[in-house]
């Protein structure tokens, strides 16, 4: 009993770590990196091999290790054996010139923009001009001379057999095992997200806002994870249509637990919980009041059937369900009934329906991964949905499109000017500050251009450099001093800097600074040259690398923020008036489309704007109001977004289901909600645009008033107007930040409806 227990509470311990690193890339990372420096330093310790050599092969095989990102094995190999004979070349070039200044600076500037320019031929050519950048970077930092190279060629040798090792061998990564580790991390969310429904549901007023808060932060982290699947489905699934269903059972997923979320909001305020509480902090959530005899009896029941859903979600990782799983399972799958579901209040009524739809979910993911599985004690509306999943799977098309290079040229192509003239200024002003250091402002200035698209973006990161590297001196002065002249416990602690440097680097770039800073002041004292003075000087090249990257960034072929963030919120604009333009279409008995890959697209250009904006949402940016406008934004497309999956999900079902049918009259809503969609696209586009929003009756009155039977509250005719109606209000609540207009024939309805 004591061991089930102690398994149980390490399975939990193990889920929750897994939520909190999706697929372990951040422990493999930090694994792998640490496993080739180890192997590369027991290797070249056993040769009685120069302290000079062992920081060389340590630098060598961390970025042999780190630089390629390829997915397949295979390009993994290629790029790595592409990578050796250039690492060559470049510490070769290195040690050569190192006695010529001139030359040398001209020839690094040079392979600076080689770098940089590389970046256009995707994974490959990134990895190839980082090893090259970096492997430079090494000869100048231990000093190479033409006399060592005999000894440093071995060392770049040992270096990448030993990252061959990890990589293939003993620390192997492919995308199958990485796909399914996104799984079990989308399973460990999704169950977090539902403990934070139940919290919800249970918590005192006065402890309302931090439920809110958590179901925020767990609703976005599962979304991550789904967004993170999707990125890998193409390599890790078998095939492509094994690939398409997983996209689609994990959409259909997020989407029923999101709206579990909202449901049980619903159910602890005043009327229906907006959807823009989810991703606004600050937004208010007016508590109803505590619900007395049958209501609290029910909102119990329902806490216990979340509890029961979250066990289902944990079992996912059980390849066989046992017959209790099934059991609860077809419980659960019951509630899609309306029969099953208890007397309450329409929102609690409707959060039962959530839970039954989230079963169905489930059901759906469990078969796409582990096929149908045992049927014998199936119930009825266990045999409904998997008669769905069947319809479905047989009308499922797969379509493929040509991806576009064009913008990622135009992007590497201007960062290579960037980062050369940035790196000239730094090469200019490191030697003004150090005839022998000068090169950590280059590097400075090489690393504030990766990963970033305008001049915002560039001088957050550069700031964050800047604190990560004065915290890390201080760090590094502690351990140099602890450590003295003990060369063993010096690299083992300058292996556990750099796990805690991979570990971290997703999350935090101050702190990936931090864990380098602190890792080069053991390397220092290793090579004999430590002194404060040295990590003085560390702190001066790093602000003036940061400002020389800043300044070019300015000067050089700039990239307003402004202007980057119109580009990409255009693009989202774009992508969530195809989606929501299909789903209409098809709900209405237009023809079937792929609204799976067009809501994907949705999200992943919601992801880079959302990237593009953080700049301007930055804790310490002076520019309050605009940090408000940017927030208010962002969230009101993801509130707009998640209507527009909701609405492809249910259109997807139109043409098999027995209980979704088209519907011809939401043609004029959809046509509505486009050209609302086109007015902003002009508006930002063009700030003197004059074309005007359109609004008109809400949705459901329009049905309602041909003719048509009451609509039932948690029927999918129900969720679908619900959908469509806070879309339009969504769209059309855009019009304030983005300084749209209403047309006059909408206004006298606005004022109406105000009042």
């Amino acid at each position: 009993m004591t061991a089930t227990r102690a398994r149980t509470a390490l399975a939990g311990l193990w889920d929750r770590y897994s939520a909190t690193d999706p697929g372990l890339l951040r422990l493999m990372a930090g694994l792998r990196t640490v496993g080739s420096i180890g192997l590369a330093l027991l290797v070249l310790s056993s040769m009685n091999t120069a302290v000079t050599q062992l920081v060389a092969g340590a630098m060598a095989a961390m970025v042999s290790t780190f630089a390629i990102r390829d997915k397949r094995v295979r390009d993994q190999a290629v790029t790595l054996a592409l990578a050796l004979p250039a690492a060559l070349a470049s510490v070769s070039l290195g040690a050569l010139l190192n006695p010529h200044i001139v030359i040398g600076d001209i020839f690094f500037i040079l392979l600076i923009f080689s770098a940089a320019y590389a970046r256009r031929f995707g994974d490959r050519g990134t990895a190839l001009g980082l090893i090259c950048f970096q492997i430079y970077f090494l000869s100048l930092f231990v000093h190479a001379r033409p006399s060592d190279l005999p000894g440093l060629c071995l060392t770049l040798v040992i270096a990448f057999a030993s990252s061959a090792l990890m990589r293939f061998a003993l620390v192997p990564e492919t995308p199958e095992s990485t796909l399914k580790r996104l799984g079990q991390a989308f399973r460990a969310r999704t169950a977090q997200l539902i403990s934070t429904h139940i919290e919800l549901l249970k918590a005192e007023p006065e402890r309302l806002d931090g439920a809110v808060a958590d179901l925020r932060r767990d609703t976005a982290r599962l979304h991550e994870s789904a967004l993170m699947i999707q990125g890998r489905l193409e390599e890790g699934a078998p095939d492509e249509a094994s690939a398409d269903l997983l996209q689609r059972r994990i959409a259909a997923a997020e989407i029923a637990v999101e709206r579990l979320g909202l449901l049980a909001l619903s159910i602890r305020s005043v009327g229906r919980a907006d959807t823009l509480t989810l991703h606004l902090p600050g937004v208010p959530l007016e508590v109803a009041e505590r619900r007395i005899g049958d209501e609290d009896d029910a909102v119990r029941q329902l806490r216990r059937e979340l509890r029961a859903l979250r066990r289902l979600v944990a079992r996912l990782a059980d390849h066989e369900q046992t017959a209790s799983a099934r059991q609860l399972r077809n419980r659960l799958l019951g509630y899609r009934d309306e029969e099953n579901v208890p007397r309450a209040s329409p929102p609690v009524q409707d959060a039962f329906r959530g839970v039954g739809e989230a079963a169905r979910a489930v059901l759906g993911l469990r078969i796409a991964v582990d096929g149908p599985g045992d049927e014998s004690d199936d119930t009825p509306e266990t045999v409904r949905s998997r008669e769905e999943f069947e319809a479905e799977d047989l009308a499922m098309t797969a379509e493929e499109a040509p991806a576009s290079r064009t913008g990622l040229e135009r992007r590497t192509t201007r960062a290579a000017f960037q980062v050369t003239v940035g790196s000239a200024m730094a090469v200019i002003g490191g030697e003004f500050l150090s005839s022998q250091r000068w090169y950590w402002a280059v590097l400075t200035c090489w690393v504030v251009f990766l990963n970033t698209s305008s001049t915002a973006e560039i001088l957050v990161k550069g700031y964050r450099r800047l604190i990560g590297t004065v915290t890390g001196v201080a760090a590094g002065v502690l351990l140099a001093g602890a450590v003295g002249r003990h060369t063993v416990t010096a690299f083992a602690l300058v292996l556990v800097l750099i796990f805690a440097m991979f570990f971290t680097a997703p999350v935090s770039y101050a702190l990936m600074s931090f864990f380098v800073t602190a890792m080069l002041g053991l390397l220092y004292t290793l090579l004999h040259t430590y002194s404060l003075s040295v990590l003085e000087l560390r702190i001066e090249e790093t602000a003036l690398g940061a400002a020389c990257g800043f300044i070019a960034a300015v000067l050089i072929l700039p990239v307003r923020t402004d202007q980057h963030t119109d580009e990409q919120l255009v693009t989202v604009l774009s992508r969530l008036r195809d989606v929501s333009g299909a789903a209409v279409a098809q709900l209405s008995g237009g023809p079937a489309v792929d609204l799976v890959d067009m809501a994907r697209e949705l999200d992943t250009a919601l992801d880079n704007l959302r990237r593009s904006t953080s700049p301007l949402t930055y804790s310490i940016t002076p520019l309050r109001d605009r940090r408000r406008t940017a927030r208010y934004l962002v969230a009101l497309l993801e509130t707009a977004a998640y209507h527009a999956r909701a609405l492809a999900a249910t259109a997807e079902l139109v043409p098999y289901s027995k209980s979704v049918a088209a519907d011809p009259r939401l043609a004029a809503v959809g046509e509505r909600i486009a050209h609302n969609l086109d007015v902003l696209i002009e508006h930002v586009e063009d700030g003197k645009a004059t074309a005007e929003l359109r609004i008109g009756p809400s949705i459901a009155s329009m049905l309602e008033g041909s003719g048509s039977a009451q609509v039932r509250s948690g029927s999918v005719t129900f969720r679908v107007l619900r959908h469509l109606q806070r879309l339009d209000e969504g769209v059309v609540a855009l019009r304030r930040p983005l300084g749209a207009a209403l047309a006059d024939e909408a206004r006298p309805a606005t004022a109406a409806k105000a009042s």
